[in-house]
């Protein structure tokens, strides 16, 4: 048995437009903005959250829980760039644009999008970028909060 390594398996794309998110096509994954190599080397976080249930009873002497509602937080933190394409998150992902977040993982990050692959899809809001305070031998850097408009598909898989 062998660990998958994540350095370089990890590939992050923002699609402004995708017709069915439990099969996107690799033509609508291509006119997505990569992300990947913005984003820090800790800086993808999306949470999944799971509300508690109480299904205990006035009888009960312990209380227990069902699973409830889903949810998902997503937040990335980019690097910031100096020239218009480095910067790219930063004037992309301003507040209230909508699109989708894209994330393959386990692929080496060079592999092109293929039909076959699994991919998460997250239908999605920006909130407002929170730029991080500057700090010695560090590259500015700002996170993007993302709140969820439709229910993902984080077993999707890519169409041709």
């Amino acid at each position: 048995m062998s660990d998958v390594i994540n350095d370089g398996k990890t590939r992050v794309a923002w699609v402004t437009t995708i017709a069915n998110i439990t099969a996107p096509t690799v033509a609508e994954l291509d006119a997505g903005d990569d992300l990947t190599q913005r984003i820090t080397p800790d800086g993808l976080n999306i949470p999944a959250e799971t509300a508690d249930v109480d299904n205990s009873s006035l009888a009960s002497t312990f209380t227990t829980n069902r699973a409830g509602r889903r949810g998902f937080s997503p937040e990335l933190t980019f690097k910031r760039g100096d020239t218009p394409t480095d910067d790219l998150p930063w004037s992309t992902l301003t507040y209230q644009t909508q699109g989708y977040l894209v994330v393959r993982r386990i692929l080496p990050y060079t592999t092109a999008w293929a039909a076959g692959q699994e991919v998460e899809v997250y239908p999605v809001e920006c909130g407002e970028r929170n730029t991080i305070p500057p700090a010695p031998n560090e590259v500015g850097k700002f996170t993007s909060q993302m709140k969820l408009r439709e229910e993902p598909d984080t077993s999707a898989t890519v169409a041709a």
